[in-house]
């Protein structure tokens, strides 16, 4: 190794359930130490990556803690620091290797099977150990770099094969920085062509520039239109938003309402406060009127007379007229059309994620939660029709060439889509629970996880999670980790901004990172030029074609 390493103390107890204690060592100071920090452990034969999680202060008598000395004491103080009186640190082993052993391949990370003897030294984790254990960016192009350990400057990477394998989630209170944690995983999947994506972007902050708060005061981020260019297609379902901020959509989005089934209603049940008999009416509508048909005759016989209408169906009256009540909101968004678009949008999105371009699909100032709903729930559901079409035709022919991109689906507010009773019903609780095999997965964003239905974040791979204060929380994000509670205290000592947990499939272990900074550094890392090097990239071309 060629850095020198740290010593923070060494093993005095513990166990391989409960974990490990360490007595740090006198020269250190406790307030240096922070829960969340990464450490090695150093036994005989193995090397034991693990993490802080609490730290206590100990005295050998406690006959010293019932007299302690003043404030002005300084030189009794000094004397009992560190030898009658201490710090214990509690430490969690997430890792075990042999000594000078890097991760390597597809290796997963090695379970702990083993403890540590007596007086094991504990020391500050090195460049060098972050490297082996996570990846390094520059080195292998499946990892990607998210940020770099509290007290450290090297970078922590995620393994973007493993990443897009399950279904993913971005989690943490408001004002804790979700968009710009979601927008570096986009960054990473789209440069390094991991997969393709489609963002329901419900405040318009993925596709164009998007307001960046920092402690300079406020300023512009680059969207992901901006960092690459014609591999990402802005759709808008508020063109003229779009053009007010600047910028020109790709495509204008409109949806006919035959484009509407029964099931696009279900996960809005909650929202629209429907009760079953109005869904069993909806239901009656569609025997009569057939899936296409159902809402605008719907919508044009409750204008007119609903109680002919619903003798005509075999419909209760009121559980109709409630019905109608509730899905006439509908009538003031601008972008659905009682007659089919000349251009079918969804065809178009299909065909944009066949060829691999990114779609990021803006809602300008339809930003209600109904409209969210709703036209995610009318995309998706043509999208997940459609993947697993295109997989079974794959799985029978097993031609290259039928193979299906890999689809990530971001969407926030997830606990809307799947809350225990909507995720039981509809497209995005099937896609969480079964659609990794026909290569769609979820990359859901939501401040309430415990609003989320357990089977479903059973199911994330990897979770980033920002500081969350509400316990229900806490236990959610936490539900089926082993050391829940030493995780609990580390997610508490979370600062509000630029600080997360990464855990789950992608990474090795859990460890508590800073986020990258998302600026012009960045920016060049994902392939964006300045204005400068724009020129002299155009001037390089032509003395490359015409000669200098």
């Amino acid at each position: 190794m060629s850095e020198r390493p740290i010593l923070l103390g060494v093993v005095t107890q513990g166990s391989l359930i409960e974990g490990l204690e360490m007595k740090l060592d006198a020269a250190q100071d406790v307030e240096d130490i922070k829960a969340g920090k990464f450490v090695v452990i150093r036994g005989k034969k193995s090397e034991f990556f693990s993490m802080i999680t609490d730290m206590r202060l100990d005295a050998t008598n406690p006959e010293i803690l019932i007299n302690p000395p003043d404030e002005e004491d300084e030189l009794t103080r000094e004397v009992l620091s560190g030898q009658s009186t201490y710090a214990t640190v509690s430490l969690r082993p997430m890792l075990m290797l042999q000594h000078d052993e890097a991760l390597t391949g597809d290796e997963a990370a090695r379970p702990v099977k083993a403890i540590p003897s007596h007086f094991s030294p504990v020391y500050d984790a090195a460049e060098t150990d972050v490297g082996r254990v996570f990846g390094i960016e520059s080195e292998d192009g499946r990892f990607f770099n998210m940020g770099r350990p509290l007290d450290m400057e090297t970078p922590v990477c995620i393994n973007l094969d493993r990443l897009v394998e399950r279904s993913n989630g971005v989690f943490g209170k408001t004002g804790t920085g979700k968009t710009f944690l979601t927008r570096l995983l986009l960054c990473g999947m789209i440069k390094n062509r991991k997969a393709v994506n489609f963002i329901f972007d419900m405040h318009s902050e993925y596709g164009w520039g998007a307001r960046k708060e920092s402690r300079s005061g406020v300023s512009f981020a680059k969207g992901l239109k901006e960092l690459f260019g014609n591999r990402v297609a802005v759709f808008s379902l508020d063109p003229e938003s779009t053009r007010m901020r600047g910028s020109t959509p790709d495509h204008e989005v409109h949806i006919g309402y035959d484009q509407i089934w029964v099931d696009d209603v279900l996960s809005l049940q909650e929202e629209l406060r429907l009760n079953p008999t109005s869904l069993e009416a909806a239901h009656l509508i569609v025997n009569r009127y057939g899936t296409k048909g159902w809402l605008k005759a719907l919508l044009d016989g409750g204008e007119y007379d609903i109680k002919a209408f619903a003798e005509g169906i075999g419909a209760h009256p009121e559980s109709l007229a409630a019905l109608y009540r509730k899905l006439s909101r509908i009538k003031s968004f601008p972008f659905l059309t009682e007659s089919r678009p000349s251009t079918d949008v969804i065809k178009t999105m299909l065909d944009y994620i066949n060829n691999g371009t990114h779609i990021v699909l803006e809602f300008g100032q339809q930003t209600s939660l109904l409209c969210y709903l709703l036209v995610a729930n009318i995309i998706t559901r043509r999208i997940h029709h459609e993947y697993v079409s295109r997989s079974e035709r794959y799985f029978a022919t097993r031609d290259p060439a039928d193979q299906p991109k890999h689809l990530v689906i971001t969407i926030e507010e997830a606990h809307k889509f799947l809350n225990p009773f909507a995720a039981r019903q509809t497209i995005f609780g099937i896609i969480a629970r079964e659609m990794r095999k026909y290569y769609v997965s979820l990359l859901i964003i939501d401040q309430r996880p415990s609003g989320i239905d357990e089977e479903v974040l059973s199911q994330i791979g990897t979770k980033v999670i920002a500081l969350l204060n509400d316990e229900k929380d806490i236990n959610a994000v936490l539900t089926g980790v082993s050391n829940a509670a030493g995780l609990k205290s580390v997610l508490a000592s979370l600062d509000t901004k630029q600080q997360a947990l990464v855990m789950g499939h992608a990474v090795p272990m859990p460890v508590v990172i800073r986020a990258r900074e998302y600026d012009e550094q960045f920016y060049r890392d994902m392939g964006d030029m300045s204005k400068e090097e724009r020129k002299a990239k155009v001037e390089e071309d032509k003395a490359t074609l015409f000669g200098s």
